[in-house]
């Protein structure tokens, strides 16, 4: 696991090459990209919990795999397509908190593996991401924030670093979205790298010595690589015995990843409070007298009497709504 015959050297925020990260896939709903995913062995795929809403066994055939894919409107000799036979999703998945935001694909037959389509290692449970480390996310998603990956949709790799749990919460206290033990942040503090809508379910991983180690999976972020907002991915290392307690035959690689020195994320201290109002996640470009698009003016209200519109008013925090004294007529 997590040898790539093909990947001699990556560069952030580029198109990879073909083979460089062998292990992606792309989940796919009625023949669209949907979420990614990494091969974990020759049967078995890892993804992110909520990437697996709506799968069930009616529509089971709706759902496909493409493994060995470069770019996504051109096919390739490369590349294989499989079907899902089961989804497993972690029992204690949170789907406000996204906490435990981890799922098990299997698709219905093996694949044989070659330069293009191989398993990733997994972080084992003793391992350690230090602040600063040094990690890969990929994926077919969103350029920027309502951009969509442009033809021939050519999967993007970026460089990012870890940035520790007590510093990341710090960033995400404001929003009351608690950054958990199970999870593992990433990204630049002035913004400008970071995965984004369509990358969930895929991979983080961090090479060490001449093997990749998936240290996490696309899980949710505050909008797509703004400053101060680090990306936010579920810690494999959290999760060896759950995924052995499902894949009994061919089990997945398990490395255990070490950080030398001091993590001067152990002595962050918190101190800053955050202002996030007026930061509407959904919000690209606004144009006076039009429609607005959903998301766009997040604190909007109507306030209604019996069930009828009657007045606006502005969320200005999680319990409180402003609006005009004479609205209030009653």
């Amino acid at each position: 696991c997590g040898r790539p015959t093909l990947n001699e050297r990556i560069v952030g925020g580029e198109d990879s090459t073909a083979g460089s990260w062998p292990w992606q896939v792309s989940l796919q709903r009625d023949l669209e990209h949907y979420c990614g995913g990494s091969l974990i062995n020759n049967q078995w795929i890892l993804t992110a919990a909520h990437c697996t809403d709506g799968i069930s066994s009616a529509d089971m055939a709706r759902w496909t795999v493409r493994l060995g894919v470069k770019d996504l409107d051109i096919p390739s000799a490369n590349e294989l397509t499989n079907t899902l036979t089961e989804v497993i999703v972690h029992p204690e998945y949170d789907d406000w908190t996204l906490d435990n935001d981890i799922a098990l694909l299997q698709m219905s037959t093996p694949v044989t593996f070659n330069d293009y389509i191989s398993p990733v290692c997994l972080a084992d449970s003793n391992s350690v991401f230090h602040n600063g480390t040094a990690s890969w996310a990929t994926g077919w998603g969103d350029i920027n924030e309502g951009e969509s990956l442009p033809h021939p949709g050519t999967l993007q790799e970026v460089e990012v670093p870890v940035i520790g749990n007590r510093q990341c919460d710090c960033f995400y206290q404001p929003l009351d979205w608690p950054i958990t033990q199970n999870m593992i942040c990433s990204g630049l503090l002035d913004g400008g790298k970071d995965a984004c809508q369509g990358d969930s379910g895929g991979p983080m991983v961090n090479q060490q010595n001449s093997v990749w180690i998936q240290s996490g999976l696309v899980s949710f972020g505050y909008g797509c690589a703004r400053e101060g907002f680090p990306g936010v991915y579920t810690r494999v290392s959290s999760y060896r015995s759950w995924i052995e307690s499902h894949i009994t035959s061919d089990p997945p690689g398990f490395v255990q990843f070490s950080s030398i020195g001091e993590d001067e994320d152990s002595s962050f201290t918190c101190s800053v409070t955050r202002e996030v109002c007026g930061r509407p996640t959904l919000n690209e470009r606004i144009v006076g007298g039009e429609d607005s698009t959903a998301g766009s003016w997040p604190w909007q209200v109507s306030l209604q009497r019996d069930l009828e519109h009657y007045c606006g008013g502005s969320l200005i925090n999680n319990q409180w709504i402003l609006t005009a004294a004479h609205c209030t007529d009653g």
